[in-house]
């Protein structure tokens, strides 16, 4: 069996390869985009004047909230750079607990999206949960917790944070995740969790249900970056059920 060492070397390898196709696919979709761009120029002109012609809509002038995008996650934040590596440092000196919880729900599935599960910890680290799980990615709006937890299970990180950050604190956390998405989610606390920020993950072992992790970080400073990021690096890709 490969060591811990080696599988998080093979992760990286594995994110690399990701993110280069990932760049690929940019380019690709960028000279489409050139080659696009004089029908779709016509196209605004169109409707620009058709929109003049009839009046421009009712006149309602609604159009405040649906200009608002990336209110929960808005752009431009930053994080320091890394200085610990050892997660238990790093929780240590941001002032966040690390916490084991007995697993149990490996492979346990609803298909109620309505069901409701008590979880034993919030956030939760592992149970039962429904059969399709969350996406990747960063959330303005968080999903079903049951489908968090099928994440998880899939070695998937989630970070959580409180909605009652500021502004610039959730920017930070934004980039964060930009940082390292690769098997991330990140998303806003819908439960009242105690913890101004906090990471969950689902490890495979001790078998078979393997066992929950969390991080908690009751207040929000500089030192949950490196926290964070080491309990990224530590439970990544290490769930009940291996899914890239």
């Amino acid at each position: 069996m490969a060591s811990r060492k080696e599988q998080k070397e093979a992760l990286r390898r594995e994110r690399e390869r990701r993110e280069a196709q990932a760049k690929a696919a940019a380019q690709r979709r960028r000279m489409v985009g050139y080659g696009a761009g004089g029908t779709l120029a016509v196209a605004i002109v169109a409707v620009l004047a058709v929109l003049l012609l009839t009046g421009g809509g009712d006149g309602g002038g609604g159009g405040g909230e649906a200009s608002a995008s990336g209110d929960m996650l808005p752009s431009g934040g930053s994080v320091p750079d890394r200085r610990v590596d050892d997660l238990e440092r790093a929780a240590d000196a941001a002032g966040c607990e690390l916490k084991a919880v007995s697993g149990g729900g490996a492979g346990e599935h609803t298909q109620d999206p309505a069901e409701s599960i008590d979880y034993d910890s919030n956030p939760p680290t592992q149970g039962r949960h429904f059969e399709v799980p969350a996406e990747d990615g960063a959330y303005e709006e968080a999903p079903d917790v049951k489908e968090l937890v099928h994440s998880l299970e899939h070695g998937r990180v989630v970070i959580w944070f409180k909605k009652s950050l500021s502004e610039e604190q959730r920017a930070d956390l934004k980039a964060l995740y930009d940082e390292d998405t690769y098997q991330m989610l990140l998303v806003p606390n819908e439960t009242d969790m105690p913890y101004a920020v906090a990471a969950s993950a689902w490890n495979r072992e001790p078998v078979p249900g393997g066992a929950g992790r969390l991080l908690g970080c009751p207040r929000y400073d500089e030192g949950i970056f490196d926290a964070v990021r080491a309990f990224r690096d530590e439970h990544r890709s290490n769930g009940p059920e291996a899914v890239p």
